[in-house]
């Protein structure tokens, strides 16, 4: 697995494919690269405020492998601290509704309008709900 921390190239690249803009300095990122060093997934985390981070998670093909699942929950969670993170998703991407859902979060609230779109949903997981942090995800029980 090849993982990258340059949040120049991981935070462009995941805020052209949920939407959003990229502003250097925007936050921190990690992201995986295939064997042609050719990202393909990322996740971009921003707004950490003593208690929550929020994420944004984008990806492709064939990319949510048990270490990388991992190490994008380890590091808010046991390198920054946080207890709880924060993913908002517009109502109208289905895919990444499944996706957060999948991965453990539970929709929190609704933002009304909040998107050009429609709604904005808030998700939140809790760092004891994380199964990504213990178990068949990191060798440990």
């Amino acid at each position: 697995m090849i993982i990258t921390t340059d949040a120049s190239l991981v935070g462009p690249w995941v805020c052209a494919r949920g939407g959003g803009n990229w502003f250097p300095g925007r936050g921190t990122a990690i992201g995986k690269l295939d064997k042609n060093a050719n990202l393909i997934a990322g996740v971009l985390y921003e707004d950490w405020n003593g208690s929550n981070i929020v994420c944004h998670i984008a990806g492709e093909g064939n990319w949510a492998t048990k270490e990388f699942l991992n190490v994008i929950f380890d590091y808010p969670f046991n390198q920054v601290g946080a207890k709880r993170i924060t993913a908002p998703v517009a109502e109208s991407s289905i895919e990444s509704i499944k996706l957060v859902t999948r991965m453990g979060f539970k929709l929190e609230c609704n933002l009304k309008q909040a998107t050009p779109t429609g709604d904005l949903l808030l998700f939140v997981i809790f760092k004891d709900d994380c199964k990504y942090l213990k178990g068949k995800y990191c060798g440990k029980k």
